[in-house]
């Protein structure tokens, strides 16, 4: 046995799993995360679980936001058996450590989680044809119907001012005024057309400020490899990841969704010709999100869902764009240059996007 598996199968002993712990083997392919799928054995079965270590250098308080997942957890469990679900396959249970606590801090600083592994079920990285697009928008916007009179401000911020665009901004003028590595001069197009919508930025700020739109409970990373797809019915039935669950705007959700998953290219694609926001799939993921939130939207937040997708774009190519102005140091690039292509490709679907408004405000205006 690796020494490493052995390493990770005494911190797995350190929580209240059912059996022996006799296998540990890493488990997809998160960024953030290292994950390990657990094996125990049993009198008379074996059980999986699924064994993390929370990366506390972009969680700086790992013991809230396990407060957070554990919270919402227990509230899904609860809204699950009132609907006739089953809240064993269908939202996360954390299994508690032999403390009593829900984490475990490692002799070397490092903290850890333990889940109950969701058996039939799997994760997918690619949208393979639109109908997943789709049930990945009826799951989110289920998840958000769920939580939907959860009182988020009792959330933490895992990630303070994660979608804060006002914030994002501040930062990126600040990368912009220091240029650390002298880059700004060559990338004067792209600079500006951050500047040219500063007031963009301002909007779903302004709006939950001022209580026009409602303080939901936001997942925030709403990529499909978040949700477990049934083997079998191939539908959505849990929602995994929820480091970022916190509290935000449902906008936040929609419109991230939107702007990878509606995208024709590649996030980091060079040939500009080839991304665009494609409104076959941008009416496709709207109708399913909708639906999925079974009319817990107010109808400004469903008119406002063309800004979400602007304004999530806008950001992730903020926040691109002062990566590279700032020397590369947060996103993990593979050549030079590759947050900037980044960048472009992000403001690129902002333009298509602006381009295209009316049409759609159009689609959102008819699931009214």
């Amino acid at each position: 046995m690796a020494r490493e598996e052995r390493e990770v199968l005494q911190i797995a002993e350190q929580f209240e799993m059912e059996g022996v712990a006799k296998g540990a083997a890493p488990h997809g392919n998160g960024h953030i995360n290292d994950t390990y799928l657990i094996t125990c054995e049993t009198d008379a079965e074996s059980k999986k679980y699924i064994l993390q270590r929370v990366n506390h250098e972009i969680f700086k308080k790992p013991w809230e936001l396990m407060e957070n997942v554990v919270k919402v957890t227990e509230f899904l469990q609860n809204k699950i058996k009132e609907n006739g679900g089953d809240p064993e396959r269908e939202t996360l249970h954390v299994v508690p450590a032999k403390d009593g606590t829900f984490y475990y801090k490692a002799e070397g600083g490092s903290y850890w989680r333990m889940y109950r592994f969701i058996d039939g079920a799997t994760s997918y990285d690619v949208v393979k044809e639109p109908k997943d697009f789709y049930e990945s928008a009826l799951a989110f916007g289920h998840f958000q119907k769920l939580l939907a009179d959860y009182p988020a401000k009792e959330l933490f911020e895992t990630i303070p001012n994660f979608h804060n665009t006002v914030d994002r901004l501040a930062n990126f003028k600040k990368a912009l005024e220091e240029d650390a590595m002298h880059r700004a001069a060559e990338v004067q197009e792209e600079i500006q057309f951050v500047l040219d919508r500063e007031k963009d930025c301002h909007i779903l700020c302004d709006m939950l400020s001022a209580g026009e739109i409602p303080l939901r409970v936001t997942h925030n990373d709403t990529k499909l490899n978040n949700i477990m797809i049934d083997n079998e019915t191939r539908k959505g039935i849990c929602i995994i990841d929820l480091d970022t669950v916190m509290p935000g705007s449902a906008l936040y959700d929609y419109g991230d969704s939107i702007r990878f998953g509606a995208n024709t290219g590649e996030e980091d694609e060079k040939d500009l010709s080839k991304i665009s926001c494609d409104l076959e799939l941008f009416d496709l993921y709207t109708k399913g999100y909708i639906e999925g939130c079974e009319g817990s939207l107010t109808p400004l937040e469903i008119r406002m869902m063309p800004m979400g997708a602007k304004l999530m774009t806008l950001e992730c190519g903020m926040r691109f764009l002062a990566d590279y102005l700032e020397g590369d140091h947060y996103f993990k690039i593979h050549r030079p240059e590759h947050n900037l292509d980044r960048a472009r490709t992000q403001f690129c679907m902002v333009k298509d996007m602006e381009d295209k408004w009316e049409k759609m405000q159009k689609i959102v205006e008819k699931y009214l």
